[in-house]
C-alpha cells in the first residue's frame, strides 16, 4: 500500500497539481493585495474618501462602530458590504488573470497542432537496404 502511495504522489500531474496550488495560494494573496492597498484606496477616494473594507450595516447591536472588526468585538452581527466587494473584486481579477493563461495556453497548443511535423527518418536497416538496391541498380547499368 505505501509503494501504490509513494507511486501515485510522485507521478507527474499530481506534482503538477501541488505546484499549482502552491502558486495559486501566492498569487491570491498578490491579487489580495492589489485589491486591497492598490485599486480600492483611490476608488475610495474618489467616491469621497470611502474605505470600503469599513462599508458594513450593524443588524444587531449597541452604538455606532467604526469598523467591523470593532462591531465584531462588541459581539455585535453585522453585514460587511465593503469586504463582500472587495472580495468579488479580487475574485473578478484572479478569473481574467486565468482566462488570459488558458487562452495563451490553448493558443500555443493550436499552433504546434498546426505545425508541420516531418516525417520520421527511416530505421537504419531501411537506408541500409536502399543503399544496396542503389548500388545493385549501379552495377547492372554499367
Amino acid at each position: 500500500m505505501l509503494k501504490e502511495f509513494k507511486e501515485f504522489a510522485v507521478r507527474g500531474n499530481v506534482v503538477d497539481m501541488a505546484v499549482g496550488i502552491i502558486i495559486g495560494g501566492a498569487f491570491g494573496t498578490i491579487v489580495t493585495s492589489l485589491v486591497n492597498d492598490v485599486l480600492m484606496p483611490p476608488i475610495g477616494l474618489l467616491m469621497g474618501g470611502v474605505d470600503f473594507s469599513n462599508i458594513f450595516l450593524v443588524l444587531k447591536g449597541e452604538g455606532p462602530y467604526a469598523t467591523p472588526a470593532e462591531a465584531a468585538a462588541d459581539g455585535a452581527v453585522t453585514l460587511n458590504i465593503g469586504l463582500f466587494v472587495n472580495n468579488v473584486i479580487s475574485f473578478l481579477i484572479v478569473a481574467f488573470a486565468v482566462f488570459l493563461l488558458v487562452k495563451g495556453i490553448n493558443r500555443l497548443r493550436r499552433q504546434q497542432a498546426q505545425a508541420p511535423t516531418e516525417p520520421a527518418a527511416p530505421p537504419e536497416e531501411i537506408l541500409l537496404l536502399r543503399q544496396i538496391r542503389d548500388s545493385l541498380a549501379d552495377r547492372e547499368g554499367q
